[in-house]
């Protein structure tokens, strides 16, 4: 059967942008993502040097039928806002006899995040390498993508260096479920939690998919203000979420969300960790680029934090923040 396949070349975040875009106009088994390999060029002077350092290659495949013409239209009107803002190159079409399987795909491939996490598919065979490695098994799905946007990574980064075993800690805003896992693994005990049902079933699924459901607890709701709020992601109005009125309840929050949700609880962030005489609770924060690094600093600042640690990838940005203590203060 015949396809059309169209490819395109993106930097690492844009590749659960296309996820995003694409949730309702294709199936993720049509596409197939890549590591972005340098093309042989006869003439190097000709080579774009302005462009971001690629990092993927998306293949999509549509049938080649009657409402190819259409469909192809669709999709490329969806990403041609990534091509303008330099995160994507211009869609190229081709017609192919047989859409590839996933064997060479990102679905197939160990992706290495810090110096302990191993990214991977539920059904990847893999074998640790050392015996300090945690393997963290996520489905690849158009409503949260690969797991591998830079916002995830850095905080994986971060989480890494925080948790310690035992803590009780909050992942607000748990999506996919991956950072929730994460911090399972290293030891902590974690409330996941999301106002979102369809990101509360993806979390759920991927504490099971990983084996550790006694140490997740998954809700949906929001923490303090964030009930007002309404969906986070926008758009949406959401009804009757739980509210949960947490008081020095966590060592360790970390919020992968959007930086106007941030400035927001900064507050409720502040309440809801625990602080002793010899330290304040860690707020890691991620979701957000350098543009709102800024705004985001000054209102956990105003709320009674410090900056103590930073990751960055490309454009994103990862901090972690301490609670200062009462006797620092």
């Amino acid at each position: 059967m015949p396809w059309i396949e169209l490819s395109l070349n993106t930097t690492h975040e844009a590749i659960d942008w296309v996820c995003t875009l694409l949730a309702e106009t294709i199936d993720i088994d049509d596409i197939n993502i890549v590591e972005y390999t340098e093309p042989h060029l006869p003439h190097p002077v000709a080579q774009d040097v302005a462009h971001p350092r690629w990092t993927f290659t998306i293949y999509l495949y549509l049938p080649l039928d009657t409402q190819s013409r259409t469909r192809v239209e669709k999709i490329v009107n969806l990403l041609s806002p990534l091509h303008r803002t330099g995160l994507a190159t211009a869609i190229q079409t081709s017609v192919v006899e047989e859409k590839p399987t996933d064997a060479d795909g990102l679905n197939s491939r160990i992706h290495r995040i810090g110096k302990r996490f191993i990214v991977l598919t539920p059904d990847a065979p893999y074998q640790s390498q050392t015996a300090d490695e945690i393997t963290l098994r996520i489905k690849t799905t158009l409503s949260f993508g690969s797991g591998l946007h830079p916002a995830t990574i850095v905080s994986l980064r971060l989480l890494e260096r925080y948790i310690i075993p035992t803590m009780s800690v909050l992942d607000f805003g748990s999506g996919s479920g991956i950072l929730s896992v994460a911090m399972a693994k290293l030891g902590a005990n974690v409330l996941a939690l999301d106002n979102d049902s369809i990101a509360v079933q993806a979390t759920q699924g991927t504490v099971r998919c990983n084996g550790v459901e006694q140490q997740v607890r998954v809700m949906k709701g929001s923490l303090g203000s964030g009930s007002d709020m309404g969906h986070w992601m926008g758009g949406n109005t959401i009804n009757n979420v739980p509210n949960i009125k947490a008081t020095e309840a966590f060592d360790l929050i970390v919020a992968n969300i959007l930086p106007r949700v941030h400035i927001a609880l900064a507050d409720d962030f502040q309440r809801a960790l625990r602080q002793t005489d010899v330290r304040g609770g860690v707020l890691i924060t991620a979701g957000f680029t350098t543009d709102y690094e800024d705004n985001v600093n000054t209102a956990l600042t105003e709320a009674g934090f410090e900056v103590v640690d930073c990751e960055r990838l490309d454009e994103w940005v990862g901090f972690a923040h301490r609670l200062v203590s009462q006797r620092d203060g």
